[in-house]
């Protein structure tokens, strides 16, 4: 059994999950030090004397996502197939997004900025897929340059996974849409060589 919580600590939870749901679901300039208070049912003292104020509870939103997300995709184990791998880190961040709609919506709605060609922190979401994308190169599996590559995927799973957050596909289009569409985007990377081969696999004997 874990550590029970100070009180301080149970407020600090309560307004990091009203926070990120507001953020979800309403425009950031509404969402109010106040509005985020009465939501967790505390007092507008607490947010400024917990974070800081309005900004600082944001960023503490945005860094429970990111968070949450690398720790989901790290997890990923590595194969001996670069393509297999990246494909499990995709069926990951879906799963991510998923269990964890709100703060989805919050890291790649507004709050946090995705840059591919920033520099990748050491808990950045994005390293471990641009990780199996230098492997992948390295090995000869795709061809490309390993920040464009990581875009085309996030961009390809984004919007899908979008799409089935906001109701827009049922259960079996979503699966079927994510797996076309990342099989598709990888396919797209690949060397000619391992093209050809993944084509003749499809075709069948």
């Amino acid at each position: 059994m874990g550590r029970p919580k100070t009180n301080d600590e149970a407020v600090r939870e309560r307004l990091v999950v009203c926070a990120g749901e507001l953020l979800a679901t309403r425009p950031r300039e509404s969402v109010t030090v106040r509005a985020v208070a009465a939501a967790a049912e505390t007092s507008t003292t607490a947010v400024y004397s917990l974070f800081g104020g309005k900004d600082g509870l944001i960023g503490a939103v945005r860094d429970r996502a990111v968070v949450g997300l690398f720790r989901e995709v790290s997890a990923v184990p590595a194969s001996a197939d670069p393509l297999a791998d990246l494909y499990a880190l995709a069926v990951a961040y879906r799963r991510w997004g998923c269990g964890h709609n709100h703060l989805y919506t919050v890291l790649f709605g507004g709050v946090q900025s995705f840059d591919p060609s920033g520099e990748v922190g050491a808990g950045d979401p994005i390293r471990p897929l641009l990780a199996a994308i230098d492997r992948a190169v390295t090995e000869s599996v795709l061809a490309g340059e390993a920040t464009s590559i990581a875009l085309s995927i996030w961009a390809a799973l984004h919007g899908v996974v979008t799409l089935e957050l906001a109701g827009a596909l049922d259960a079996a289009t979503a699966d079927s849409a994510f797996r076309s569409t990342v099989h598709a985007t990888l396919r797209g990377w690949t060397t000619p060589a391992v093209f050809s081969s993944l084509r003749r696999a499809e075709a069948g004997p």
